[in-house]
């Protein structure tokens, strides 16, 4: 865990570093914006900011969205202000702490960016075997390739095999090759040098050296243009980076894990995955099944959800029914961990009785788990034959609009499950979403729907 103060504090940085130093967190402060844009660039790195409220907020997550740096903000002032915690959130800030801080705030955000906020929860023997073969491996330095449908828990294991490896001191970096734009993703990789193209304002350091002596994440693989494999695989096979604009070749230490829930041999047979790199990359392959073959995961997780959802939302724990119990466990959930993460999501906020029972238990459309109660045939087909003369007399793109927003808005401005939902990939999604918001459609933000937080739990 990495985090950089921004700002003074009023004197109250030497308590907060020290609070996140007793909970493991390697603190580095910088003095101003502009220093914390150095300290960035420079490849030190940082899962975290907390900033003070009377830095320019707003210039720096402008810098930080213009250089594509992603790391979430937390804003802190010496005051509780109203009016400081709302233009910070406004300004990009996830979250807004009172100061002096109070050690289980701290330790509560710092946990919710942490490694162990990607808890790895599994009780069923198909996973576990997958597991055990993980940690096989996990002290050795072969590359792996993780795969599986989406919303399995793909890069929940990578960072478990990163805790398990002799590479766990130093950093875990993740890179989702399918949210970058292909033209950007090079200087992602390996980095740029000042001048190197339009808006290469300084010297950055790419994630590869980020992640020199540590562990490099390749999230969703198989969307990488086959240019720039051919990169990669030189990069993987001499240990050696080119920045983009450099001159001199630039070593790396670093284990390459990556993620796929595409069939890379079927890639390779039509062309648009290069058969070398997979042979580089899949030293070993660990498979993990999907929910609906691994049946008993779903309580544990289920009841995992829930603790850290209630407590998020300042909500008691309740227990689950007997009858919701029944339920998820028989559910197929398509959408894997991350259809079952947000289901136990919506539970803990429409729950109103001593327990979670089957009513709590809904899609946003109201079906419970979006099933059809028994003896509602005729209502369904009634329902069907509504929605088929709604499409009468539009286009497809207009169908494909409200399909696209009325997704996005379920999956609470989420676009990567939006996209898992949808079956097209995060690149076209946002695409579409900048040409609707171009023509004045009203896109659903990241979030929308729910609290402001920061989510412990993620999957691949």
């Amino acid at each position: 865990m990495r985090l950089l103060i921004v700002g003074g504090l009023e004197g109250q940085l030497s308590a907060a570093s020290k609070i996140a130093m007793e909970r493991g967190a390697k603190v580095l402060h910088a003095e101003s914006v502009d220093q914390a844009m150095k300290i960035l660039r420079t490849g030190q790195g940082a899962d975290l900011l907390m900033v003070d409220v009377a830095q320019d907020i707003i210039r720096l997550t402008g810098h930080l969205e213009a250089e594509r740096i992603h790391v979430p903000i937390v804003a802190c002032g010496v005051r509780n202000d109203a009016r400081a915690a709302v233009n910070a959130i406004r300004a990009g800030a996830k979250e807004y702490i009172p100061l002096p801080p109070d050690p289980e705030i701290i330790a509560a955000v710092l946990a919710a960016v942490a490694d162990e906020g990607f808890s790895l929860i599994y009780r069923d023997a198909a996973m576990s075997s997958v597991v055990q073969l993980a940690n096989q491996v996990a002290k050795s330095e072969a590359s792996l390739l993780i795969t599986g449908e989406s919303g399995v828990g793909k890069e929940v294991l990578a960072r478990h095999v990163h805790r398990q490896s002799t590479r766990n001191a130093r950093a875990f970096i993740s890179v989702n090759c399918a949210a970058i734009p292909e033209n950007l993703l090079e200087s992602e990789l390996f980095g740029h040098e000042k001048g190197a193209f339009t808006g290469a304002v300084a010297r950055r350091i790419g994630k590869f050296e980020e992640a020199d002596g540590g562990t490099l994440l390749l999230d969703e693989i198989s969307e990488m243009d086959v240019r720039l494999q051919a990169k990669l695989l030189r990069a993987i096979q001499e240990r050696v980076i080119d920045r983009v604009g450099g001159t001199k070749p630039v070593p790396v230490n670093i284990r390459i894990i990556a993620t796929s829930n595409r069939n890379l041999a079927a890639a390779v047979r039509d062309g648009s995955f290069r058969e070398d790199l997979l042979y580089r990359l899949n030293v070993i392959n660990l498979v993990i099944p999907p929910l609906r073959e691994r049946p008993g995961d779903i309580l544990a997780l289920a009841e995992h959800f829930i603790a850290i959802y209630a407590k998020s939302n300042g909500l008691p724990e309740r227990p689950l029914s007997e009858a919701a119990r029944a339920q998820i466990t028989t559910r197929p959930w398509p959408g894997n961990v991350r259809e079952l993460e947000n289901t136990m999501h919506r539970a803990v906020l429409l729950a109103t009785g001593s327990e979670i029972d089957i009513d709590a238990i809904r899609t946003p459309e109201g079906d419970q788990m979006g099933m059809t109660p028994p003896g509602h045939a005729s209502r369904a087909a009634a329902t069907a034959e509504a929605v088929t003369h709604n499409l009468v007399g539009r286009t497809v793109a207009q169908v494909e609009q409200e399909l696209i927003l009325d997704t996005l808005d379920h999956c609470l401005g989420n676009r990567t499950h939006a996209a898992n939902i949808l079956g097209i990939s995060i690149r076209t999604l946002r695409n579409k979403l900048r040409q609707y918001g171009d023509d004045g459609a009203v896109i659903p933000a990241p979030g929308a729907g729910q609290p402001a937080q920061l989510t412990a739990y993620r999957n691949g």
